[in-house]
């Protein structure tokens, strides 16, 4: 197989940058390579399944560096969590917080172990990846429109603010919209907040949620996809996916530092429009 050094750290830089931008990483890692051309383009449409293990991989990096950006909010909420059920008192909003991000993420691992072998069929492929990206930047105006009439809130805790409009049932709908992004160019992270937005959540605290929702959706992705890297001719190539990684871990690092910054004032709009303009170039260029 041949997949450069090069190109895995392109793959790395754009899973990094992508991954917690409301862009999609996965439309990203396809469309990039595939505007790029040659070999690149080759690898990822004639070897999809290596190519869909190796940005497994570096979104396991991304996941580190996500954790550590949000450790201290992680390690409340889990000792928060530990501390109700040893009291056997579960009305603490750090349980309540934990459970609502745990249900949310039945739905995507559900439809992703379901449907593993479609998705994984039409991976790789531009055309489907652009026609996504386009929907993805449709559905992130109707989200920033929709949530205009809500009343925005602000608070020092983001915890508190999820608490009291997320529930239970409203974390089973969010996690059948992140199942969306198992199509390449729907965006996880995008999805997730234009949820929170229109559970009446302001900018900040909607990111912050999207923020946490991440983070076990990759984590539950690579346990069960990585250990496909060393049983398949993706273990030749351990070397680039290791360099790849640390370029995602940095990048998303950086990444994720300026959209905290970004989402305690700004609106989804930008992000949108992105998403429009390349979705439909590309779609003109791969159909």
């Amino acid at each position: 197989m041949n997949f450069t050094y090069a190109q895995a750290i392109i793959t790395g830089f754009i899973q990094g940058i992508t991954e917690l931008f409301p862009v999609s990483s996965l439309g990203h890692a396809i469309l990039i390579p595939a505007w790029i051309g040659g070999s690149f383009k080759e690898f990822i449409s004639e070897e999809n399944k290596a190519y869909l293990l190796i940005t497994i991989a570096m979104h396991l990096a991304s996941s580190i560096a996500l954790f550590l950006v949000f450790r201290k909010r992680w390690l409340n909420l889990i000792g928060g969590t530990f501390t109700s059920i040893r009291k056997r008192s579960f009305q603490s909003k750090q349980f309540r917080v934990l459970s609502y991000i745990l249900i949310a993420t039945i739905p995507v691992g559900a439809l992703g172990v379901i449907f593993g072998d479609y998705f994984q069929s039409i991976f790789g492929k531009p055309a489907y990846s652009a026609v996504f990206l386009t929907i993805n930047g449709v559905l992130l105006i109707m989200a920033e429109r929709l949530s205009k009439k809500y009343i925005s809130h602000s608070s020092s805790d983001s915890d508190a603010e999820i608490d009291a409009h997320i529930n239970a049932k409203s974390a089973v709908v969010i996690g059948f919209g992140q199942s969306l992004a198992l199509f390449a160019g729907i965006s996880r992270f995008g999805i997730t907040m234009s949820a929170g937005l229109l559970r009446k959540l302001n900018h900040s605290v909607a990111s912050d949620f999207a923020f946490l929702l991440s983070l076990p959706v990759i984590v539950g992705a690579a346990i069960v996809k990585l250990p496909e890297l060393f049983t398949t001719d993706a273990k030749q190539l351990l070397g680039q996916i290791l360099v790849g990684s640390v370029v995602s871990f940095i990048a998303t690092y950086i990444s994720v530092t300026f959209l905290v910054k970004w989402f305690k004032s700004k609106t989804l709009y930008p992000f949108a429009i992105y998403c429009l303009i390349f979705g439909i170039a590309s779609f003109l260029r791969f159909a």
